[in-house]
């Protein structure tokens, strides 16, 4: 496949990606996952659930970090060159991000002006279980084998990240810890078991 073919296979997928985004990041990472690994193979299952667990580390939102990524890791597994696979990450940043800077100029054009009107309403109604939908598809999706391990083999793991989810939620839910301390918290908790373990 020639580097052409595959920048725009990129934009493509990405620009699809951002166009069908709803629920900002977290919402588009199972369409992300079923575009860049299910459709196109560019990536493992494996890459992906890495790729997730580095753009929540990583500043910025997290959409556009698993853009980056597998913009370069799809140039690369090709063996293409570094420039090359550099340009593929930029190329995927901008995909994601364009079509939501194209509605977000148009809605801030018209939004204001007809945002009591009933066809508006009805729309941003309809988005919400959308939003609540794509969120959920989220958590499914990062419930697999990498991130919980396999009963059968290492059910340690299983616990751990049980236990840790439990914790998180209580500490977030009950106890009002924040998000920057629950994350370094978790990778703390995280950190130490599996060391001593």
């Amino acid at each position: 496949m020639s580097a052409v073919v595959l920048y725009l296979k990129l934009f493509w997928t990405f620009f699809k990606i951002g166009l069908f985004g709803f629920g900002g990041g977290y919402g588009m990472l199972s369409l992300i996952q079923n575009e860049v690994v299910e459709n196109h193979q560019w990536i493992s299952n494996s890459e992906f659930t890495d790729i997730v667990a580095v753009s929540q580390m990583t500043p910025g939102p997290i959409g556009i970090n698993s853009a980056t990524y597998v913009g370069y890791k799809a140039i690369e597994n090709v063996d293409m060159s570094r420039s090359q696979a550099v340009f593929g990450s930029l190329l995927a940043s901008f995909s994601v991000m364009l079509p939501s800077f194209i509605l977000m100029l148009l809605i801030s054009a018209f939004f204001m002006r007809y945002k009591d009107h009933n066809s508006v309403q009805t729309v941003l109604a309809w988005l919400r279980p959308v939003v609540v939908g794509m969120l959920a598809a989220a958590v499914l999706l990062l419930l697999n084998e990498e991130n919980l391990g396999v009963f059968q083999r290492d059910n340690l793991q299983l616990y751990v990240s049980i236990g840790l989810f439990i914790l998180a939620f209580i500490a977030t839910y009950y106890w009002k810890v924040g998000p920057i301390k629950m994350i370094l918290l978790a990778g703390l908790f995280g950190g130490i078991f599996y060391s001593i373990f």
